[in-house]
């Protein structure tokens, strides 16, 4: 095993956020990280329209975007040696085919967005939907959006 610098894009949204019946919001962002710019700019432009919708929600243009920038990770020789690694950590997932491992991804997240309904009926309250991206609940500093490959 060894350790490399891989890109990644992280993806920040900065808002000011007013509680119900104020006037007055609070400024918070939150980053995300992706693999990819183009889900890092679908993520964004999701959640902004997402945003924009909300009346005590203002989104900071200029201080949202998606920008490159690099993560430290290990680095396996192959697959066998990743699996050797980590058999014994709890949770654990061999990478195994990636159309088997999509098929169960897509499955799964089809029918938890069939249970949810849209943002817009929700009025922006997580866990909701925004197209075919799931919304959870923020619960700190993180926060999960779902996207089907």
């Amino acid at each position: 095993m060894a350790t490399v610098w891989i890109q990644v894009f992280i993806m920040t949204l900065a808002e000011c956020v007013a509680p119900a019946g104020k006037t007055v919001c609070q400024e918070q962002q939150f980053e995300l990280r992706f693999l990819t710019r183009a889900d890092c700019e679908y993520a964004l432009e999701q959640l902004i329209a997402m945003k924009d919708e909300i009346d005590h929600v203002i989104v900071n243009r200029q201080k949202s975007g998606c920008v490159p920038s690099a993560v430290e990770s290990d680095s396996y020789a192959s697959r066998e040696a990743i699996n050797d690694a980590h058999k014994d950590t709890s949770g654990w997932r061999a990478p195994g085919d990636a159309d088997a491992r999509r098929t169960v991804v897509n499955t799964g997240h089809r029918e938890r967005l069939a249970d949810l309904k849209s943002c817009e009926e929700t009025s922006g309250v997580a866990p909701c939907r925004i197209g075919e991206i799931i919304v959870e609940e923020v619960s700190g500093d993180s926060v999960e959006v779902w996207k089907r490959d």
